[in-house]
């Protein structure tokens, strides 16, 4: 009897549990029910529609080409390349549906038993571990739309308005479509989005060549995507992988004994991340700019919005990639040499407190002088590998003033077509893009005097004086040459060639600042010229785009060209909604003739002048006009070279002109820049396809110019130059004399010398 009334309490208890249950089951199933009325009534915000979902398009990142069609970077709001069906192989899809739904292709949207699952466990049980309940078409929709904050009811109003956006989703899109979304609209870790940019980032390979192992690398990593990053956390990764790889087995996508080959393999990545340290982010923040402007256009001319950063445009660049990996290889090779030079330098006792006391200057200069001592956390530029450490505000101007900058600009004289920009050692550490940084001209500036004086008519045969010149009223200004030599005369050609002072300030004198300044400004040059002697030697400001634009009119008969570094804008389609007129853009600005002629003055200027360590040192035979330059105590070093079918010009210097070499040997232009060119066409001269595609032979001197520069470069006064001299109407310099007083004695020691 006592066995019998226990055994009916139970099924009392049992009872009223079970009543309990039922009512908590319906409270539930009455709560869920409200809330998913009210989410699809919009409380919780508007529920996106069929319109929505046809529309919806992924934020996909834009790409720059190089003019071989070659990756140069990408602008993104989230990095994203998007994929078609077509694309994905097939063992990625089995990977993604073994691993993630095994359903997939039997459900309209949600799996019903993982549903219940995660409503019991995460709803219930408030276990938000639990996972696993999201079909692909819900995890896409949580990836298309994201999620809202809604406090306690932030994980079941989600997974509701998942549910009901899934079943949207498969009424819309068939099966293929959903998996090319999803595969487009996943996070992959390190801010890239969708497969395509993923297989690049990873495996540096396009999608549709992923191996089975790879696939389930990624797909491994759509679980958690930092604690299965391959790069960073390999073996969680590769054990995450076989995870997959075992999954595949499971349901038959793979024989057990292919998952367990497979399993056995080494991860193996070819992690690529041009983002981080691209082939050319100098030029492509300037392509950015460019692209905006031009959108910007469109945009108010067609009422179409274009977003650079989101529609997934291909922009073609004129830039040749060959070109810039050959320049920035040859600024690591030859400026990692002279860096070590210049930190030795300012290693030495003296050198030690020159830089002390310029740095205790900068500090005041900066504000800086009570945070002198304070330590920061920084990153170290060095051309052996940056690094990050613990730096005194101090110590790290004085390590940012010892560094030597430099930039290089090649382009097409004819179209102004960027080949190369290199605007600086380090875009990360150092952005600011040298190749527009304005610098002291030195002697880089000569030609633009001589070609002022070709279109006054005067020739190359035309001698100059190389007599010692005093300037009373300006300080007594006196230019020196290089080698402070005097006497006798230089041509035009030969003074231009051997970068003469002395000679050139006699031609200054002939010319007149009036003649000079139009032919500046012809030229495109923004510095506005001072009227003061020195002038004429260069002390002039100019950047090096503003170089390689007025040396380009040497070569191309006499035109200013354009810096151009785009050819066209497509869209995601391949349609070309803007393309580049290259011819739109030429003024002339100096005859044939001065034109001609320049370009033969400067040729013998690498021939026979100061750019002859082209070919003697460095082994480069190819045809080339230029000019070196080197700017007061070696401040700033200067080269610009032309040929037909490219200019190039490059700089180096410190940051602040108080920085810099304290001789010829190293800081002179022939010695500091000349070689960031030379390094970069002596691979071009041994890439046989390059060179012919960049390099043409100049054309002779046409037969009215021929024999023009027959003529030596120097020769020794004789009695009747130096008599002419004399009497010579001397010519008037801001109404001062130009020459020293003549006496007595002057005149006999001129006129009887030997």
């Amino acid at each position: 009897m006592e066995g019998a009334g226990l055994s009916f309490k139970i099924l009392i208890m049992l009872r009223k549990a079970g009543i309990i249950a039922l009512k908590i089951i319906l409270v539930m199933v009455a709560l869920f029910a409200t809330l998913t009325l009210l989410i699809y009534l919009g409380a919780f915000g508007r529920l996106d529609g069929k319109e929505e979902l046809v529309n919806f398009k992924n934020a996909a990142a834009s790409t720059v080409l190089s003019v071989d069609g070659e990756l140069v970077g990408k602008y993104f709001s989230e990095n994203r390349t998007n994929t078609t069906y077509e694309q994905i192989p097939l063992h990625l899809i089995n990977a993604l549906i073994a691993t993630e739904d095994a359903r997939f292709f039997e459900h309209r949207g949600v799996d019903t038993k993982s549903l219940l699952r995660v409503l019991l466990k995460t709803i219930l049980f408030q276990d938000r571990s639990s996972g696993g309940g999201s079909t692909i078409t819900q995890q896409l929709a949580k990836n298309m739309f994201g999620r809202r904050d809604f406090g306690i009811l932030t994980v079941p109003v989600s997974k509701i308005k998942e549910v009901l956006l899934a079943f949207r989703i498969e009424k819309i899109f068939d099966k293929e479509d959903i998996v090319t979304l999803y595969l487009n609209t996943v996070s992959f870790g390190e801010n890239i989005y969708g497969i395509g940019t993923a297989s690049q980032r990873y495996f540096n390979k396009s999608v549709s060549e992923l191996n089975i192992e790879e696939s389930a690398v990624l797909v491994g990593m759509l679980k958690a995507n930092t604690r299965y990053n391959p790069r960073l956390h390999p073996e969680n990764a590769e054990s995450r992988r076989n995870v997959v790889l075992k999954q595949m087995e499971k349901y038959e996508y793979l024989t057990g004994s292919q998952a367990d080959s497979l399993c056995m393999l080494k991860l193996i990545l070819n992690y690529s991340n041009p983002e981080s340290d691209g082939p050319a982010d100098y030029f492509l923040f300037q392509v950015k700019n460019e692209t905006e402007r031009i959108l910007e256009e469109i945009n108010l001319t067609t009422g179409k919005k274009w977003n650079l950063e989101n529609d997934g445009l291909v922009i073609t660049s004129t830039l040749d990639l060959v070109l810039q990996n050959y320049a920035k290889r040859s600024f690591h090779d030859h400026l990692s040499v002279m860096q070590k030079r210049l930190t030795g330098q300012y290693q030495t006792a003296s050198g030690r407190r020159t830089i002390s006391e310029i740095t205790e200057r900068e500090l005041k200069r900066l504000n800086l002088t009570g945070r002198a001592d304070e330590v920061t956390l920084q990153e170290i530029f060095d051309w052996e590998g940056s690094s990050v450490d613990s730096i005194s505000v101090a110590d790290s101007l004085k390590h940012s003033l010892t560094i030597l900058h430099a930039g290089l600009l090649a382009m097409d004289p004819n179209t102004g077509a960027i080949r190369s920009w290199v605007g600086g050692i380090d875009f990360k550490s150092q952005p600011y893009d040298q190749v527009l940084a304005r610098r002291q001209l030195a002697s880089i500036f000569k030609p633009v005097l001589y070609a002022a004086a070709l279109e006054e008519g005067m020739e190359p045969c035309q001698y100059l004086d190389n007599d010692s010149i005093v300037l009373a009223g300006f300080e007594d200004y006196s230019p020196e040459n290089y080698d402070h030599s005097y006497g006798g005369k230089y041509s035009l050609a030969g003074a231009l060639a051997q970068s003469m002072n002395v000679p050139t300030f006699s031609l200054f004198l002939k010319i007149g600042f009036p003649r000079l300044d139009s032919m500046w400004k012809a030229m495109g040059f923004s510095f506005a010229l001072d009227n003061t002697p020195s002038i004429a030697l260069g002390t002039a400001e100019a950047s090096i785009k503003e170089i390689a634009v007025a040396y380009s009119a040497f070569v191309n008969g006499g035109y200013r060209i354009s810096p151009q570094a785009l050819i066209s804008i497509k869209d995601p389609g391949g349609k070309v909604i803007w393309e580049n007129d290259f011819s739109a853009a030429r003024t002339r600005i100096l005859s044939d003739r001065t034109a001609i002629l320049m370009s033969a003055m400067l040729q013998k200027a690498i021939q026979e002048g100061t750019g002859v360590s082209m070919s003697g040192t460095y082994g480069v035979n190819m045809p080339l006009g230029g000019k070196t330059g080197t700017s007061q105590n070696y401040a700033d070093a200067w080269f610009a070279a032309f040929n037909p079918g490219l200019t190039i010009v490059s700089r180096v210097g410190a940051s602040t002109p108080l920085v810099h070499f304290n001789n010829g040997s190293y800081g002179s232009g022939s010695a500091l820049a000349l070689p960031l060119v030379a390094l970069t066409l002596k691979r071009v001269q041994q890439n046989r396809e390059l060179r012919e595609k960049l390099f043409t032979s100049f054309p002779p001197l046409p037969p009215e110019l021929e024999g023009m520069l027959d003529c030596p470069d120097f020769r020794e006064e004789n009695f009747f130059d130096r008599f002419k001299d004399l009497f010579e109407r001397d010519e008037d310099y801001g109404r001062q004399r130009a020459k020293p007083k003549k006496d007595i004695r002057s005149f006999l020691r001129r006129l009887f010398r030997r």
